[in-house]
C-alpha cells in the first residue's frame, strides 16, 4: 500500500509532492505523470474527467493508496467531484487556485490568475472569488505555451531563459496593476523563483502548495517525527514519452 499517489498532466504537480516529502519523509509517494494525455488544459470538460478516470483506473489498483493527491487544477475545477463518485473508498485531495491567499496579501485589490484555458473559464473559478475575494478584481490570463515550455523545456533551460519564458505573463498582471499573481496550473511552481524574481517587488507570486499538503497529511495520518521519518524516495510512473524526464528526476531526487 502507497500513502499518497499524485497526479498531473506532466511535472506540474512536483512541487507538491516535493513539499510533503520536506515535511514528512517517511511518506510513501507514487507521482504519475500522465503526459499522455498532456495538455489537459485544452480539454473540455468531459475529455478532462474520461482522461484522469481512464488513468486512476489503471494505477489505483496497481499501488493501492491510502489517498490520491490532484496535483492539478485543471483537473481539480473539472473532474474532482466525479472522481470522488467513481472511487468511493478513496480520499482525493485536490489543488484549486489559491485566490482565499492572495486576497489576504494584495493591497491594490486587484489579483491576478495565471492558469489553462480549461481552469479559468471554469465558473468554479468565480465561485472562490466571490467567496474569498469579492471586493477584489479578478484578472485572468491563460497561457497554454508557457505550460508546454515548463513541461517540455525548463528543466533543461538556462536560468535567464526561464525568466524571459516568465516575462509576458508577468509584464500583463503588472500592465493591469495586480500586485498579487496567483499560480493557477501547478506548472508554474517549477519556475515560481524565476516569476518572483522577475516581478521583483511590485507583485507578490501566491500558490497553494502548503494549503493542500496540509490537507493532505490531515487526511492519511503518518509519524512524520524521529526514527520513523527516515526518507523514502519517491516513484514517478510517465504514461508516455519518457525521454524528456531524467533531469526531472534528478531534480526531485524520483525512481523513474
Amino acid at each position: 500500500m502507497t500513502d499518497f499517489l499524485f497526479v498531473d498532466s506532466g511535472t506540474g504537480g512536483l512541487p507538491y509532492l516535493e513539499h510533503l516529502k520536506k515535511v514528512c519523509p517517511s511518506a510513501s509517494c507514487v507521482y504519475i505523470a500522465d503526459n499522455k494525455n498532456f495538455p489537459y488544459g485544452t480539454k473540455n470538460h468531459s475529455e478532462i474527467v474520461e482522461c484522469i478516470t481512464a488513468t486512476l483506473e489503471t494505477y489505483i489498483p496497481l499501488y493501492k493508496p491510502r489517498a490520491v493527491v490532484v496535483a492539478c487544477n485543471t483537473i481539480s475545477v473539472n473532474a474532482l467531484e466525479d472522481l470522488r463518485s467513481y472511487f468511493k473508498d478513496i480520499p482525493f485531495v485536490g489543488t484549486v487556485p489559491a485566490i482565499k491567499v492572495a486576497a489576504g496579501l494584495t493591497k491594490t485589490r486587484r489579483i491576478g490568475l495565471l492558469a489553462t484555458k480549461a481552469t479559468v473559464e471554469n465558473p468554479y473559478v468565480m465561485r472562490l472569488k466571490e467567496e474569498f475575494a469579492s471586493d477584489c478584481t479578478l484578472v485572468l490570463r491563460d497561457d497554454t505555451s508557457l505550460i508546454d515550455f515548463i513541461e517540455r523545456h525548463s528543466f533543461s533551460a538556462t536560468e535567464k531563459e526561464n525568466d524571459e519564458a516568465c516575462i509576458p505573463a508577468v509584464n500583463y498582471f503588472l500592465e493591469n496593476q495586480v500586485d498579487a499573481i496567483i499560480l493557477g496550473c501547478t506548472h508554474f511552481l517549477n519556475l515560481k523563483e524565476n516569476f518572483q524574481r522577475v516581478a521583483k517587488d511590485k507583485a507578490v507570486i501566491v500558490d497553494s502548495r502548503e494549503g493542500v499538503v496540509k490537507r493532505a497529511l490531515s487526511v492519511v495520518k503518518i509519524d512524520c517525527s524521529g526514527e520513523k521519518a527516515l526518507d523514502t524516495p519517491a516513484k514517478l510512473i510517465i504514461t508516455g514519452d519518457k525521454k524528456d524526464y531524467v533531469e526531472v528526476c534528478k531534480r526531485y531526487n524520483l525512481a523513474l
